[in-house]
């Protein structure tokens, strides 16, 4: 039972709770736990507030995920509603409900033309290990099983399960995983700022491009079931890859018969001011996997978006074997259905597309255009990487690049923003509600925060 003094407890006896019992995601808990955790208590629109009473302007909504902003009663009451009318079923043995049947609707008038099935789960971890079941269940029922080898990307990040972390190209995982899922394979990034000197971007994008047609004919063509990508990565920094590089991926793909999917859980629902991610780059995967924004992350939810021709093959093929407690959960699909609501009868994806989203990008260029640490700056819509750079607009690098970005993440804790720090990359993606002036005062700290840094090192 909750203890009901829990209201009145001061942050150090929080902290010190939180200490004793509570272990925190990707996180040296030693360090964490002398330091102390920020407590944070309540949230509205784009703003938090922590157990001191600051107010905190969140530039990563939430964890890339509350598209829609905090506070949403429209979220609480579909949740609510449902709750009392039938607050969890199961759709295994034959069984349906209605919310997950409104939801599969719904997604397949928005979803792109033959995005008609939909699988659902909790996260977007197990989005991507229901990915892996498909794609070897979809060529196992063509009588093609030797294909078995799914190839990603260095630095791309698809989820922490075994199997997420797996597809995912972050070597820190790797190292704590040993005992990973065979048949895996990465090839090169598209980071042309850290790895393509020397080559434009349009030479570079084709060169990594054609690093997954010299790993398949490595495999054999007839071994070779599937790419996965992120259509920009998102923890791995905010990465867009050049303009002809996914066109090029797609290509390959298709010369060599291997599935497509696109990770959109970080780029869906309308962070590039397009519903999804790969319409901005302007390719057509066959599988998408969804979560984040799909509820503005106010419950758990997942999903994966299946192409027609790979629904009806696994429809043809027989028993699929895979299933969650939760798959279609009623409460999180009321949830989502309100959330896509939101999103489109409040013109929320055109206004990031038209308006905030470009003013975003337009100021945040601006307010750094003279920061003497800045190699570059990436992104469309609501949602920008900036390199950290000894010499600015150069493409060089600091030796001690995370130490730099976790002293700029500092800053950002200091001045009641929320700017993340992926290595030497600092990193905003605000909530899709945002005004122009919330905007400006995101901006503003983040190039306060920016100055900030560059004066500790000596600039």
């Amino acid at each position: 039972m909750l203890n009901q003094t829990s209201s009145t407890r001061t942050t150090q006896q929080w902290q010190q709770l939180d200490a004793a019992h509570h272990l925190h995601p990707f996180s040296d808990m030693g360090s964490l736990n002398r330091a102390g955790s920020r407590v944070i208590t309540h949230a509205e629109g784009v703003y938090l507030w922590d157990s001191e009473g600051n107010k905190i302007i969140d530039g990563m909504a939430g964890l890339w995920c509350v598209n829609v902003g905090y506070g949403r009663k429209e979220l609480a009451d579909a949740a609510q509603k449902q709750m009392l009318e039938l607050p969890y079923y199961n759709t295994f043995f034959k069984t349906t409900h209605p919310p997950v049947i409104e939801l599969s609707h719904e997604l397949a008038q928005l979803t792109p033309e033959g995005f008609n099935h939909f699988f659902y789960c909790n996260s977007g971890s197990e989005g991507n290990d229901t990915v892996l079941r498909i794609v070897h269940q979809y060529w196992a029922a063509q009588g093609q099983a030797s294909k078995r080898y799914v190839i990603s990307r260095h630095n791309a990040y698809h989820g922490s399960t075994i199997a997420g972390g797996s597809l995912g190209g972050m070597g820190y995982m790797h190292e704590q995983m040993p005992s990973r899922v065979p048949h895996i394979v990465h090839i090169g990034q598209p980071y042309w700022f850290g790895e393509g000197e020397g080559q434009t971007p349009a030479e570079f994008g084709l060169a990594r491009a054609a690093e997954l047609e010299a790993r398949i004919l490595e495999l054999g063509a007839e071994n070779v079931a599937a790419f996965i990508g992120e259509p920009f990565q998102g923890a791995g920094g905010v990465i867009f890859p050049p303009d002809n590089y996914w066109p090029e991926i797609e290509r390959i793909c298709r010369k060599y018969n291997l599935l497509l999917v696109a990770d959109e859980v970080i780029g869906g629902f309308g962070r590039t001011g397009e519903w999804f991610a790969h319409q901005h780059f302007g390719f057509k995967p066959d599988l998408m996997t969804l979560a984040k924004g799909l509820t503005s992350g106010y419950v758990p939810m997942g999903a994966v978006a299946i192409q027609d021709h790979v629904a009806q093959t696994l429809i043809a093929g027989g028993d699929f074997n895979h299933g969650l407690t939760y798959s279609g959960h009623p409460v999180a699909a009321a949830v989502a259905l309100a959330n896509i609501a939101i999103l489109r009868d409040d013109g929320v994806i055109d206004t990031v597309k038209h308006d905030t989203g470009p003013y975003f990008q337009k100021s945040l260029r601006e307010a750094l255009a003279a920061s003497p640490i800045i190699g570059e700056i990436q992104g469309h819509g609501l949602v920008a990487g900036m390199q950290l750079s000894p010499q600015a607009g150069s493409q060089t690098r600091f030796e001690n690049g995370g130490d730099i970005g976790l002293i700029c993440r500092d800053h950002c804790f200091a001045n009641n923003l929320i700017m993340r720090a992926t290595g030497d990359r600092m990193l905003l993606s605000p909530p899709l509600v945002i005004s122009r002036s919330e905007i400006d005062e995101l901006v503003e700290k983040a190039a306060r925060c920016l100055r900030l840094t560059a004066e500790g090192l000596g600039y």
